[in-house]
């Protein structure tokens, strides 16, 4: 049970919402009321209040800017058929934030304000949950590194807020996906199992590369042979090969996604064989070839599936009619059921506000 945190509110006195429609929201483009700010410093965590959302007042020297000292979350809030608002999977998103600082070398976020913290938020901001199909409140906490000062050290003081955006669909399009041979997203001994800001910083070149190919993202391959598969972008991937679901097996060059375990979950609720294993190009292109591989899909908090429509690989192209994929949908809406409390959630991974 989460400790109830006495936080210090400030409404705003008249809210943005009366001039948005949340129908078709985009992505990232709006965000709702308040936010929470809390900071550390002297060893502890102080100062936590939710307050009208409003810009950042920065020292130039701060540290985040300088050495990269940031990481962050995706989740989302979801209004259920009964009127509830729920969140999916907030602990998991906090064991995930904490990896990820302590790899950081940052402090780690006490549980009574990553989670007491967010409710409260989402209670002050409900109404900013659409309740159309196919859209939620995505949540983004963030904590970055606030020293005044240069010096390659981990700072001794930080800042961690809660930011809440309505969003309506990420990826509504299947997607065309290029296997990366040159770049490099992650390294064994390396950052690639945390989100932190650089990984995202790093992976724009490449994908700006190729979308001037036509392509929406890349799939990331291993620093070496460039040849075992990694992760997509900013999403988990899965290959339904042989009437089995293969998705790279989890190591610190790849993310634990939350999307990805809960699909794994699901899949294994309806019978489907899941294998979790070092997966190689070739493997999937032999796999084309000979018809056994039938959908590929991408994992991912803001995207949920993303269905792949198109795999190149060097000079080699994979299409598929997404039209004909079972799994991918089946499991979409299985999680939809879940999320929207039309199904029982049997594994506990709703959080009610």
């Amino acid at each position: 049970m989460t400790e109830v945190l006495d936080i210090n509110i400030t409404k705003i006195e008249r809210s943005k919402l009366t001039d948005i429609s949340l129908e078709n929201i985009p992505f990232g483009k709006f965000f709702t009321d308040h936010m929470l700010e809390a900071d550390y410093e002297n060893g502890e965590w102080k100062a936590v209040e939710i307050k009208p959302y409003q810009p950042l007042v920065l020292d130039p020297s701060v540290s985040a800017l300088h050495y990269g000292q940031s990481i962050f979350e995706g989740i989302k809030a979801f209004r259920q058929e009964n009127g509830e608002a729920v969140i999916f999977r907030p602990y998991e998103n906090l064991k995930r934030f904490n990896l990820s600082a302590r790899r950081m070398s940052m402090p780690e976020v006490p549980e009574e304000i990553f989670i007491e913290g967010m409710r409260q938020l989402i209670e002050l901001d409900e109404n900013w949950i659409p309740t159309q199909a196919e859209h939620s409140l995505y949540i983004r906490p963030f904590m970055f590194a606030t020293d005044y000062m240069l010096g390659v050290k981990p700072s001794e003081t930080y800042k961690f807020l809660i930011i809440l955006s309505p969003v309506g669909p990420f990826h509504a399009a299947p997607m065309k996906i290029a296997v990366e041979e040159k770049y490099t997203r992650a390294a064994p001994g390396g950052v690639g199992f945390s989100k932190n800001a650089g990984n995202y910083g790093g992976s724009m070149l490449p994908a700006t590369k190729a979308k001037e190919m036509g392509y929406d993202q890349v799939l990331w391959t291993d620093a070496f042979e460039h040849k075992w598969l990694q992760e997509v972008g900013m999403m988990n991937i899965g290959f339904v090969i042989n009437n089995s679901f293969v998705t790279p097996a989890l190591e610190d060059t790849i993310l634990k996604g939350v999307t990805r375990d809960s699909i794994i979950t699901i899949l294994k609720d309806i019978g489907i064989k899941v294998e979790e294993r070092k997966l190689n190009i070739d493997e999937v292109v032999e796999a084309y070839k000979n018809g056994t591989l039938t959908e590929i899909f991408g994992m991912g908090t803001a995207a949920v599936i993303s269905n792949i429509k198109k795999l190149k690989y060097k000079d080699f192209v994979m299409d598929f009619d997404v039209n004909s994929f079972t799994i991918s949908p089946k499991v979409k809406q299985a999680l939809d059921q879940i999320r929207l409390g039309k199904t029982a959630d049997k594994h506990g991974w709703l959080f009610k506000v």
